[in-house]
């Protein structure tokens, strides 16, 4: 995961490192544990609760009684107060290529490692995004039916789609 920290001076710095933390508790790691508030302990976060692979939240006490969230303002500093996002309820629900309706997962037929967003939060999966060797692949709802339409494929792994075309259901 990709995450942006200010050194002080006004400069900032990318950093990169896998994810160790299960933030939301869906049973896959989508933070890295840090100390932001220089209490000694690592009880601080930097989350990719989007799964784009950029952290989007930092997340001071993270399951403590203060816990608090913040998004980065562009310049490093993550001083942008953010409401705190719902924990894992129940098992999302999603469409298989060939129409059919599961609950949870994983989506094996998307490949391994594929991972299901629920983006307006409706309990049904609205993308998928899966990675492979030759580059990151996803699936998109755009009308909302459940129904993939969209595939995205990025070929190059800069993380911006490098084609976009329709989805043919398998029979």
């Amino acid at each position: 995961m990709e995450y942006c920290l200010s050194n002080g001076d006004g400069a900032a710095s990318m950093w990169t490192r896998a994810p160790d933390l299960d933030l939301n508790g869906d049973g896959r790691l989508d933070a890295v544990s840090l100390d932001f508030d220089g209490d000694g302990l690592a009880d601080d976060a930097l989350a990719d609760l989007d799964g784009d692979g950029v952290a989007d939240h930092a997340v001071l006490d993270v399951h403590g009684a203060g816990e608090s969230y913040f998004t980065d303002d562009g310049s490093g500093t993550w001083t942008v107060t953010a409401e705190v996002p719902a924990r894992a309820g129940p098992a999302l629900r999603w469409f298989g290529l060939d129409g059919v309706e599961h609950t949870g997962g994983p989506p094996t037929e998307f490949g391994a490692g594929a991972r299901l967003l629920d983006s307006d939060g409706d309990g049904l999966a609205d993308r998928v995004i899966t990675s492979a060797d030759n580059g990151v692949t996803g699936y998109v709802d755009t009308d909302g039916d459940g129904r993939w339409d969209l595939k995205l494929t990025d070929t190059d792994g800069d993380g911006a789609a490098d084609a976009a075309g329709p989805v043919t259901p398998k029979t």
